[in-house]
C-alpha cells in the first residue's frame, strides 16, 4: 500500500470513527474467508459495515475522536464493526461469535462511552432503532384504534336495535 493510499485509509477511517454511533472490536484469528464473507453479509443485511484495517493505521484515524478508547484494544488480527444504528453492529457480532467462536469480542465504544465485551453484549440484547420504531407506531396506532372503536359503537348499537326492530316488525305482518 502506497502512501497516498494510506492516507486515504487514515481519512476514511477518521471519518467513520468521528460519524457512527457504534463501534465493536473482535479478534477474527483462525476464521476463513468464508466466514469473513457471511458476518459481512449479515453485517451488510444489519446496516452495519465490517472493517478491517492495519492497527497502527487505524490508532491514527482514532486520534482527535470520541471512540479514542479503543485504542488499546487494537492488537493482533482486529476487525472493526460499525453502524450508525446504536445496536445493529453489536447485534451481528454477538450473534456470529455464539456461532463462531473464532469472532472474540474485545470491546468497542459508543461516543465517548467505552465498552467492554459484556457491555457489547448487554447492548446486543436491546432492541434495534427499526424495532423501537415498530413498537411506537404500535402504541401511537393503538389509541388511535380504540377511539375509532368507541366512536362507532353506538352506532353499531343504533344499528342492531333498528335492525332487530325491522325484522320483529316483519314478523308482526308475516302473523
Amino acid at each position: 500500500m502506497d502512501r497516498a493510499a494510506k492516507a486515504d485509509l487514515v481519512a476514511s477511517l477518521n471519518g467513520v470513527f468521528s460519524t457512527t454511533s457504534l463501534i465493536v472490536v473482535a479478534h477474527y484469528k483462525g476464521l476463513t474467508v468464508a466466514d469473513m464473507q457471511k458476518l459481512r453479509a449479515q453485517m451488510k443485511q444489519a446496516g452495519a459495515t465490517v472493517k478491517v484495517a492495519k492497527n497502527r493505521l487505524a490508532n491514527i484515524a482514532l486520534e482527535g475522536t470520541d471512540v479514542a478508547s479503543i485504542q488499546p484494544l487494537l492488537k493482533g488480527p482486529t476487525l472493526l464493526a460499525y453502524s450508525s444504528d446504536p445496536v445493529a453492529a453489536a447485534k451481528v457480532a454477538v450473534d456470529f461469535a455464539k456461532a463462531n467462536d473464532k469472532l472474540v469480542i474485545l470491546g468497542g465504544a459508543m461516543g465517548a462511552t467505552a465498552l467492554n465485551p459484556d457491555g457489547v453484549k448487554a447492548l446486543a440484547t436491546l432492541p434495534s432503532l427499526d424495532e423501537l420504531r415498530a413498537k411506537i407506531v404500535g402504541l401511537v396506532q393503538a389509541p388511535a384504534t380504540k377511539i375509532a372503536q368507541v366512536v362507532n359503537a353506538p352506532a353499531a348499537k343504533l344499528a342492531r336495535v333498528f335492525g332487530a326492530y325491522a325484522d320483529s316488525a316483519k314478523t308482526d305482518e308475516a302473523a
